[in-house]
């Protein structure tokens, strides 16, 4: 009996533990926090998106809370202002990301947020800025690997970058908040994504 007793605590407390693992909230977003001192998020476990990771085009809602602006004094090296942080994206070419990946990258711009198409490419980093956004806003992202472009929108506004690798189409592999560049993040951020 009291065995019985004692696994059936067990796996009460197991359930209880995984569904306290739930980030997403109340609107069905999935919450991307990125601690003081830290460049990854921590995410939920199911970081791949219902394993949609061979397809070639996504949709996401994102909201950027508050706490995603910073200033230069808030950094070590103010130069690392303009570093582009990385919310959201999948590797490419059936390589490491990075030597090959296209995402959408962000960074704080004063009181908004640039969102910027990132992409490497043999280990060379290229980005264009697409669009400013407020934090608490409502941003449509989308991004699409075609044969040999990629093509990153945010709220309609979208740019293009060469895809180096037109011929490939195995499966990639997810890529989340992070932040940095050099440095990690100056306070605590969160980032709310849902996939449409």
């Amino acid at each position: 009996m009291k065995k019985v007793l004692k696994i059936s605590t067990t796996i009460l407390l197991c359930i209880l533990f995984l569904a306290s693992c739930s980030k997403e909230d109340e609107d069905g977003y999935r919450v991307y926090t990125i601690n003081q001192g830290s460049h990854y998020s921590d995410g939920p476990l199911d970081k791949l998106f219902g394993n949609n990771n061979k397809a070639s085009f996504w949709e996401w809602e994102v909201i950027f809370e508050p706490s995603c602006i910073y200033s230069e004094s808030d950094l070590i090296n103010p130069i690392n202002y303009l570093d582009v942080n990385k919310l959201i994206g999948f590797s490419d070419c059936g390589e490491y990301h990075s030597q090959y990946s296209c995402r959408v990258g962000w960074r704080a711009s004063g009181d908004s947020i640039e969102l910027l198409v990132y992409k490497r490419d043999d280990n060379n980093i290229l980005f264009k800025p697409l669009k400013k956004v407020y934090p608490d806003e409502v941003v449509n992202v989308t991004l699409e690997f075609k044969d040999n472009i990629y093509v990153s929108c945010v709220d309609g506004k979208c740019d293009t970058l060469a895809r180096p690798c037109p011929d490939w189409s195995g499966r990639k592999y997810s890529l989340f908040p992070f932040f940095g560049g050099d440095e990690t993040a100056p306070h605590k951020m969160r980032i709310r994504i849902k996939n449409v």
